[in-house]
């Protein structure tokens, strides 16, 4: 199987009531794939299914050998008063070398966070935290569920590009779900709209311009797909074309 993860006719049900049926994807290495659909259409239903947390009512999930997954959560509760450096946090369950700690905290964008206490760090350096702890395994993909929920625009904007930083030195691919329907990560390789269904799927603008998706989120400013674009400024021409893969603008869109 040369994807890591894969689909096949996937159906999840609770309790008798269908979420998502007739899911048919495939997540190949190295790839940004990001998940957007309103409350209730099945995004974290179908995260569940992909890591084996919950079994299809039909259909399969079809994992690579050996595959490695980190997860970063959409958020942790931890006692604020709890005397736990970041460093230790990360040595629980169990103990990773101090030069491990220090990779994972770098490529998640806080090498200096080491020593600080949990309880202290603010939502966006927290949430860099569980990236590094997910990032400690080699992971060969890494799934995010809602990771950018309670941060504002810049903060959302920054995670984003961090994640595109950890696919460019780790080379893992990464499976995002979006909390803001509006707002996807420019750098995605492809974006699968839910709502009990794939009901479109494609390149960030294919899907902007799909009326499915137009359809459930109107096409007004609120409406239109907004897209976290950035310089990467040691790749860059006089002309302002961006040599890597993805050939983002440098700019956000407007609707952002």
């Amino acid at each position: 199987m040369s994807a890591l993860l894969q689909t096949r006719n996937l159906v999840l049900a609770y309790g008798g009531n269908t979420v998502l049926r007739d899911v048919n994807i495939s997540i190949a290495r190295g790839e940004i794939v990001t998940i957007v659909g309103p409350n209730g259409s099945g995004k974290s239903s179908l995260l569940r299914a992909l890591i084996g947390a919950i079994r299809p009512a039909s259909g399969t999930v079809m994992r690579a050998p050996g595959l490695r997954v980190g997860y970063v959560p959409q958020s942790l509760s931890i006692d604020s008063t709890l005397p736990l450096t970041v460093a230790r946090f990360l040595n629980l369950p169990r103990r990773i070398s101090a030069q491990a700690a220090q990779s994972a905290l770098k490529d998640a964008g806080v090498p200096e966070l080491g020593q600080r206490q949990l309880g202290a760090l603010s939502g966006g350096q927290f949430q860099r935290v569980l990236l590094a702890r997910a990032l400690l395994h080699a992971p060969d993909i890494l799934i995010l569920d809602e990771a950018t929920t309670g941060l504002d625009q810049p903060g959302a904007a920054q995670f984003y590009r961090q994640i595109e930083q950890v696919r460019r030195t780790r080379g893992c691919a990464v499976l995002m779900v979006s909390h803001d329907l509006h707002v996807v990560m420019a750098a995605s390789d492809r974006v699968l709209c839910l709502n009990g269904h794939v009901c479109c799927e494609g390149t960030p603008e294919v899907v902007a311009d799909a009326p499915e998706y137009r359809a459930l989120f109107g096409t007004g400013t609120q409406g239109a797909l907004a897209l976290y674009r950035h310089h990467h400024d040691h790749d860059h021409d006089h002309d302002h074309h961006d040599h890597h893969h993805h050939g983002q603008s440098p700019a956000e869109t407007a609707d952002a």
